[in-house]
């Protein structure tokens, strides 16, 4: 009996400790962004229908894609409102140029969006995953800004970037003009 109660002290404890672990990115993250010069990857809101798109899609054609849901335009919305109320702003803003990550960027109202091919949907386009994620890295590696950069991408993506794979919607922070790649420095879920 008396051990059994001690794994179950030790797994609470565990689970406690995995709390203060996420509290701790998400603070770290909000600390970053009040500062400056991190680059924010954002995964796009909730587009259903799994990852990639339908056969015989096409980039320039919204029709042929997975779009946003009715919940991931809103989700994209209230995340950008909260992002405002915390006083937090980007100095750039680009998206994949597939039309969910542009919509998610729009929506946010966080200010003008630019397409970058680079951080196209490496799924889609795995024979092209090293270099999309290469150049990706370059633009992360280049960001010297004051302000921050944020990028609304895949969360495919995002995983080779970071190893993290993010939820719809969900926000990784990292070092901007690192030269190392892309450290996390926190993760955010605001919707």
């Amino acid at each position: 009996m008396r051990r059994i109660r001690s794994v179950i002290l030790a797994i609470l404890l565990g689970l406690g400790a995995l709390a203060d672990v996420a509290g701790a990115s998400e603070a770290e993250a909000w600390s970053a962004l009040r500062a400056g010069g991190h680059v924010v990857l954002m995964r796009h809101a909730d587009a259903p229908g799994g990852f990639g798109d339908p056969a015989g899609f096409k980039v320039e054609d919204c029709a042929t894609q997975r779009n946003l849901s009715a919940r991931g335009r809103e989700d994209a919305r209230k995340i950008g409102a909260r992002l405002r109320s915390e006083a937090i702003a980007f100095e750039r803003i680009l998206a994949s140029p597939w039309c969910r990550c542009i919509d998610t960027a729009t929506l946010l109202a966080m200010g003008p969006v630019k397409t970058e091919a680079t951080f196209g949907n490496v799924v889609v386009l795995r024979d092209q995953r090293d270099s999309l994620t290469s150049g990706a890295r370059a633009v992360i590696d280049q960001w010297t800004g004051s302000g921050n950069l944020l990028v609304v991408t895949h969360g495919a993506n995002i995983q080779a970037l970071t190893g993290i794979q993010p939820a719809s919607g969900e926000i990784v922070v990292v070092r901007g003009g690192s030269g190392g790649g892309s450290v996390p420095v926190g993760r955010l879920i605001l919707d």
